[in-house]
């Protein structure tokens, strides 16, 4: 996405900074990342809240945001009756994210807490969006490969402007964070949502470092469904190439015909049972590739229609006491 010129005074922070982490087993990251944050954060003097969203952990991360809950009165700790995906754990931390920005973050540390300073300036300057750009990444070539395709083909199959190699990791203003609070839908793809508000958005580039400790929470299955869902959610390409398909398909199976009706009638040479089967099998290919991508646009129609909740608070840890009550009621509501 072309950045777009700041406008306006340079704005101030009138209340605070709100920080969103989804946690996923971070156990090993956890104490690292509050040191890194709390850091950065008060020796810049900016006021903030972390907002830590648990997203069903198996191991000990939970604990570990109790003690630094009991610690330090600024961390909120939602945790979710069990594992709803890193995209719903963007939504409940953005769903009670109070600052006047937001910034998302993944809690492994390739992204860099020293970089919201930077985040906040280009905020401060006008910009309703600030978003980081991966120029490099750490990881293998494969992977760095398939993220590039992935990327680069959205963006040109979507209907709307997507910027190269940028993840979650980025700063929101509240009126963005309270649009993005607004949208209902279930399958959700947060940083195709945040290009689809508009607004004022700039880019940040940086450098993607290793993972600190732990593994991979996003297992090739998870990366699947999230290209799928960014596909699906901003573009109808799917179902145009689709139909071309079949248009290929009907061509194909209509040159066939005329050679086999040149080749039986003008050299007495009958298609044999090789060719049919292979007919048979290119034409219930192709209609087995139609109906998948059908398939994969009613079935985002059909998780729509029944309305559950986005996901479920078990527990909300650290919130003021008055709040309590509001944020165990809203877990089970669309953000």
């Amino acid at each position: 996405m072309q950045a777009l010129p700041a406008a306006g005074p340079r704005r101030r922070l009138t209340s605070h900074l709100s920080v969103v982490v989804p946690l996923y087993n971070e156990e090993e990251n956890v104490v690292e990342l509050h040191r890194r944050l709390t850091g950065i954060l008060n020796g810049r003097g900016i006021p903030h809240v972390l907002y830590f969203v648990n997203d069903g952990s198996r191991d000990g991360t939970l604990e570990r945001l109790r003690k630094l809950a009991s610690t330090d009165g600024r961390v909120r700790v939602l945790s979710f009756s069990r594992n709803f995906g890193h995209q719903m754990s963007i939504s409940a931390g953005l769903a009670h994210a109070d600052g006047d920005a937001v910034v998302v973050m993944d809690a492994d540390l390739q992204d860099p807490p020293e970089l919201i300073p930077d985040m906040l300036d280009g905020w401060a300057e006008g910009y309703d969006v600030v978003y980081a750009v991966r120029r490099k990444r750490k990881e293998g070539t494969l992977k760095r490969a398939a993220y590039a395709l992935f990327y680069r083909v959205l963006r040109r199959i979507s209907n709307v402007e997507m910027p190269l190699d940028s993840g979650d990791f980025s700063l929101l203003d509240a009126r963005v964070v309270g649009l993005l609070r607004s949208f209902p839908e279930r399958n959700r793809f947060v940083r195709g949502l945040r290009s689809w508000v508009g607004f004022r958005q700039t880019e940040l580039a940086y450098e993607r470092m290793p993972r600190r400790a732990g593994e991979p929470k996003y297992r090739i299955r998870h990366l699947v469904k999230l290209a799928l869902d960014g596909f699906f959610a901003f573009s109808t390409v799917p179902l145009q190439l689709s139909t071309w398909l079949g248009f290929l398909a009907a061509g194909l199976g209509f040159l066939y015909l005329l050679y086999a009706l040149a080749s039986r009638f003008l050299y007495q040479n009958p298609a044999g049972w090789t060719s049919l089967a292979a007919i048979i099998l290119f034409l219930g290919g192709t209609q087995l590739i139609l109906l998948g991508v059908l398939g994969e646009y009613v079935g985002r129609i059909y998780e729509e229609v029944k309305l559950r909740p986005l996901y479920i608070v078990d527990e909300a840890i650290g919130f003021p006491e008055e709040a309590h009550g509001a944020v165990t009621r809203l877990g089970g509501k669309s953000p």
